[in-house]
């Protein structure tokens, strides 16, 4: 959180703005109309990101946006392991599907980056 803040709040005010928001995702380089998707992020800000509607984030709102609570991290990732790798989309992993996708095991937190791999009893 506290990265996120010093990295986007640019005026240094302990708050992020629409327009600090906005600048940290996309930069106007002379462009002079914004795509879609800018536009619908500065409707995310306001209707959703800026929950007092005081034009601008604290620490507590710029939190809900980084770290929703409702967000399972570590069940997201499972499912991501196992979308990635089950190739016949049975909805079960064999030992050679795991093997196959082995680089995306080693690089996931929820292996631990790979040290659950090394750590084993057979």
């Amino acid at each position: 959180l506290q990265e996120t803040m010093e990295d986007i709040d640019k005026n240094g005010d302990g708050f992020i703005d629409l327009e600090e928001y906005i600048g940290d995702m996309y930069s106007h380089d002379g462009d002079t109309d914004e795509p879609e998707w800018v536009k619908t992020e500065r409707e995310q800000f306001v209707e959703f990101r800026d929950k007092n509607r005081d034009g601008k984030m604290d620490k507590e709102e710029t939190k809900d946006w980084i770290l929703p609570s409702d967000y399972d991290h570590a069940e997201a990732e499972a499912r991501h392991l196992v979308y990635e790798s089950d190739q016949n989309k049975d909805g079960k992993l064999t030992r050679e599907e795991i093997v196959d996708k082995y680089d995306l095991f080693v690089g996931s937190q929820a292996t631990d980056f790979g040290e659950a791999l090394v750590r084993h009893d057979e």
